[in-house]
């Protein structure tokens, strides 16, 4: 099966921070290879996500001090907008991959660090829970730093959404995907199967932890379970990752576990 990636041109603009997550380079490497193999990926474009949609995840005073900034906003809105794409696409039955910028699991309804600003994957899925499309999500984060962004927004919530957020903390490799696998066991009534991909606990990048083969099964074991599970419906996000020159090696391996 081939997947859908959600990529925008705009994605490649580093201007709107000088952090180490905005730095110029990071996808360029990715979306050579994606760009390389076509019989594997086809690229889609989003559009930004509306005012409404982030106000779900965030509340208005976080919203108008990002909005104060104008080119964080424009680029941090179409990042949310690519993951909204991304779960839609899933929702409809074709996984996919969103490989935007900036990232967002740091990011709390009303504050953000991290070199987050929005939260991507919560406004993704509180788009869809919007609109009846889902009402239980499981969420792996294999970033390195837990999102507690994720956690603070999309658990214990009051609203009948529920979401169930694994962050695995093996600091072995192969125990790191038992772990995610025991879990994933367990999972017996959700609707939608998501990641924020994080590719920083990679081997030659600051966890020094998994590599590309790791990378594969994380995204097989997501395939296989959603497909148990929830007829599939599967996405990823990227979100961290500093190794430019292992990223998209990383990312490659993931999704061809994941397609």
């Amino acid at each position: 099966m081939s997947i859908k990636i959600v990529f925008h041109e705009d994605y490649f603009n580093c201007q709107y921070a000088t952090d180490p997550a905005a730095a110029g380079g990071r996808l360029d490497g990715i979306m050579e290879i994606i760009k390389s193999r076509p019989e594997l990926y086809e690229v889609i474009e989003p559009s930004p996500a509306s005012e409404d949609d982030i106000l779900r995840a965030h509340d208005r005073s976080h919203h108008e001090d990002i909005k104060s900034q104008a080119l964080l906003y424009e680029l941090s809105a179409l990042a949310a907008g690519g993951a909204i794409m991304a779960a839609e696409t899933a929702c409809n039955g074709t996984p996919s991959f969103a490989v935007i910028r900036p990232p967002g699991h740091h990011a709390s309804s009303d504050s953000c660090w991290g070199f987050c600003y929005f939260n991507n994957m919560a406004i993704s899925l509180l788009k869809l829970y919007s609109e009846k499309k889902i009402k239980k999500a499981f969420i792996l984060d294999f970033d390195l730093h837990t999102g507690d962004g994720n956690i603070n927004i999309l658990e214990n919530r009051n609203d009948g959404f529920t979401v169930s957020i694994l962050n695995p903390e093996s600091t072995e490799r192969g125990r790191y995907i038992q772990e995610v696998e025991a879990y994933m066991k367990k999972i017996t009534d959700v609707d939608i199967f998501a990641a924020s991909a994080g590719f920083d606990q990679g081997f030659e990048d600051w966890g020094h932890l998994l590599f590309p083969e790791d990378y594969t099964e994380l995204g097989q074991l997501m395939k296989e379970y959603s497909e148990k599970i929830c007829s599939g419906r599967r996405y990823a996000i990227f979100e961290g990752g500093y190794n430019h020159q292992v990223l998209g090696t990383n990312v490659d391996s993931f999704c061809r576990g994941f397609a």
